[in-house]
């Protein structure tokens, strides 16, 4: 509320009447009055310090928390108007919709420094009246005179407090205090309170949109990024960040990722488009990044500044994520047929005409082989070859999930709101990665599952179960670390994946089939391996297999500039390992799992074994994984 300046001599009048007689002048601004009395019922006495309420250093350190974003604001704000503060002797107060002080600047307040303002109860109740219990208990703007205060330590200059409203709910009050009576610019103090009000309500407004943004963003199973014109990532969600750290760059919270130097085939994908104006919409991409293959529905959206493109808008979506999603209003089909398991040897054939017969089975199936063979590529031909092809085939990928997180994804929340991927599968197959590491109850549990034909929500099941295993499954049941009851029913169909260096001779025609691939892929001409690239690929061990040849060969189709991929555009594999020297001296040991970056499935590939074996080394030298 806005007042017209008034005699203080007067006002001090109206004080000293009251506090001595009880006895309200007429002239005295009604709420004032009311305050005056409600401080003399409280027992609150004028001439003496008053005993505040305060919050715990946690409590104080938590409301801090939640009130960071009106902090922050204030804390800039008040950097550009110091000057003006200092000149007038003004100091500032942020108090809580409770009247607790959470931030005092500039000068003093009530003739206390900031550690005893900080975290004080300012009510009516502790103080009684001022200009804060005004602004509180009316819900609007309001300047009080020096002697209307009820404390006299406080009757040194002049307050003004506001609400603060965020989306028309009283948030906190914002107060300016004068340290003494002087001739102040009131119009001045008032109208940058007002500003500083409108500015504070407008950017917690802003922020609160903002976080509920990020919110729904994080939460969205798709990367979304927003791409500066010059490649830089100025922003990244919770998947985007996710698979740009998995690649080896900063977190772009907190270092400039350049998405080009990131994405291997950035030149030739709908992000490089788009920087030049060309919008797509729900194309298939394949995001080729160091260590993982991304196979997303990708939407790229140019953003324009005038005439100018000041940058890209992305989303984009991981098929296996689509698919799951539409589960139970479309079957899926596999991706990959047991055609596309390419390979001329003896061992690869005979490993394809046996999947080929238990594909035409009911029998559940284990695929056994290390990291990188291509277990999931076989998985997909087999569903394809079986009579279940025309329903859904899920994937579970136990990975690093944790317990609950792999039971969530098994069997659904326990909410009910998310079924899980074994009622998913429902009608056809369920796929699950690295099933060794299926703790006992979860096992027992998917196998009661399997064996009554019930889902947790009682509906029918009918799923064929793939398991794919890095290691000796059987040698890990026997040790009692894996579920014996499990293990029998995937037994009775084992297919053993042979590794890349026990078959040489399908190195070059894996090449050539994935160049081949990766040419329809992103329409471009077809890319041959010279003699000499060949004799190089195949005299490589590939301790990552498939998927660690695949990598080579992709970098070197999009990276060669002619369409002959010679001897020195293949860059293999750094092989820094420590031999087998890891397997008896712990020191060899920590160098390695230094170098691969904690990373259990990297040391794998570069000592050449599987996770089980690490995680039995990590035991014998008294290590954990990080």
């Amino acid at each position: 509320m806005i007042r017209e300046r008034r005699s203080k001599e007067k006002l001090q009048h109206y004080y000293e009447k009251f506090v001595t007689t009880g006895e309200i002048d007429p002239n005295v601004h009604p709420w004032i009055a009311e305050s005056w009395k409600n401080s003399r019922k409280y027992g609150i006495r004028p001439d003496a310090p008053p005993q505040m309420v305060r919050l715990a250093a946690e409590e104080l350190a938590a409301r801090h928390e939640e009130s960071r974003f009106a902090i922050q604001y204030l804390d800039d704000l008040y950097l550009t108007v110091r000057d003006y503060f200092s000149a007038y002797n003004l100091s500032l107060l942020l108090l809580d919709r409770d009247c607790y002080a959470l931030k005092n600047y500039a000068l003093p307040f009530f003739q206390k420094s900031t550690d005893a303002v900080q975290g004080a109860r300012l009510s009516e109740r502790d103080i009684g009246t001022s200009s804060i219990s005004l602004a509180y208990t009316r819900q609007v703007p309001f300047l009080l005179f020096a002697p209307e205060m009820w404390l006299k330590e406080a009757q040194t200059g002049e307050a003004c407090s506001t609400p603060i409203f965020v989306h028309q709910e009283f948030r906190y009050i914002l107060t300016i205090v004068a340290a003494e009576q002087s001739e102040l610019p009131y119009n001045g103090m008032l109208v940058l309170l007002h500003s500083m009000r409108c500015g504070l309500e407008n950017q917690l407004a802003l922020m609160e949109r903002l976080e509920a943004k990020h919110a729904l963003l994080d939460a969205m199973p798709s990367a979304a990024y927003y791409i500066r014109p010059d490649g830089q990532v100025d922003y990244a969600n919770k998947l985007g960040r996710q698979r740009l750290i998995a690649a080896g760059s900063p977190d772009p919270t907190e270092e400039t990722v350049a998405l080009d130097a990131v994405v291997n085939n950035f030149h030739h994908t709908p992000l490089n488009k788009g920087l030049y104006g060309v919008p797509s919409y729900n194309k298939e991409m394949t995001w080729l990044m160091p260590g993982k293959t991304y196979e997303d529905i990708t939407t790229v959206v140019p953003l324009h500044q005038g005439r100018e493109i000041s940058g890209i808008a992305v989303i984009s979506t991981p098929l296996e994520e689509i698919r799951n999603m539409a589960a139970h209003a479309i079957s899926y089909k596999a991706r990959y047929s047991l055609s596309s398991l390419t390979g001329i040897s003896e061992i690869i054939l005979a490993a394809k005409e046996k999947a080929g017969r238990a594909a035409r089975g009911q029998q559940h199936i284990l695929l056994q082989g290390e990291p990188g063979i291509g277990k999931q590529r076989l998985a997909h031909g087999i569903h394809q070859a079986s009579p279940r092809a025309a329903g859904p085939l899920i994937a579970l990928h136990c990975g690093d999930l944790t317990p609950s997180e792999m039971s969530a994804e098994l069997f659904g929340t326990a909410d009910g709101l998310r079924p899980g991927k074994l009622e998913l599968a429902n009608g056809g197959t369920l796929f699950i990665d690295e099933v060794e590491k299926l703790g006992m109850d979860l096992a027992e549990r998917l196998l009661e599952r399997l064996r009554e034909k019930k889902g947790d929500s009682g509906k029918p099941l009918d799923v064929r179960l793939i398991a794919a295993c890095d290691s000796d499954l059987k040698r890990l049941t026997d040790k009692g670390l894996f579920c014996r009851n499990l293990y029998e029913i995937l037994s009775k169909t084992v297919i053993r994946v042979p590794a890349l260096s026990a078959r040489r001779e399908d190195i070059p025609v894996l090449a050539e089939h994935i160049l081949q691939e990766l040419a329809e892929q992103h329409h471009l001409p077809t890319k041959k391996l010279t003699q000499e690239a060949r004799e190089l690929l195949i005299g490589f061990d590939w301790p990552g297999n498939v998927k660690q040849l695949q990598e080579t060969v992709e970098k070197a189709f999009f990276h060669c500039q002619g369409e002959v991929i010679d001897k020195p555009d293949l860059e293999l594999p750094v092989e820094t390992g420590p031999g087998k020297a890891w397997k008896e001296d712990k020191a060899v040991f920590v160098e390695a799992w230094k170098a691969a970056g904690g990373n259990i499935s990297r040391l794998a590939n570069m000592l050449g074994v599987s996770r089980v074996t690490l995680y039995r080394y990590l035991h014998k030298y008294g290590l954990e994984k990080e």
